[in-house]
């Protein structure tokens, strides 16, 4: 079972929150490279489909969490393809 986590009334899965945390805390520079941007969408791409939860806790990933250039490009652009 999916767990979740409420930021402003919103309901967003805890998993991919807790990995953005961890990637923008810590050890390095406090953004999100493209290879974490890539976990990311790969941990949402985990079952037969990105649910709308999933997508809606990726863009506020997206809107929330600094992300290095290539990273947002790339990030960007996965998401735009759903």
């Amino acid at each position: 079972m999916m767990a979740y986590v409420m930021i402003d009334g919103n309901k967003y899965e805890k998993e991919l929150i807790d990995m953005a945390r961890a990637h923008t805390t810590g050890r390095g520079e406090g953004r999100i490279s493209r290879d974490e941007a890539m976990d990311l969408i790969n941990s949402a791409q985990d079952g037969h489909r990105v649910t709308d939860t999933e997508m809606s806790t990726l863009h506020y990933i997206r809107d929330n969490f600094d992300f290095t250039d290539a990273a947002a490009t790339w990030f960007d652009n996965e998401i735009s393809k759903w």
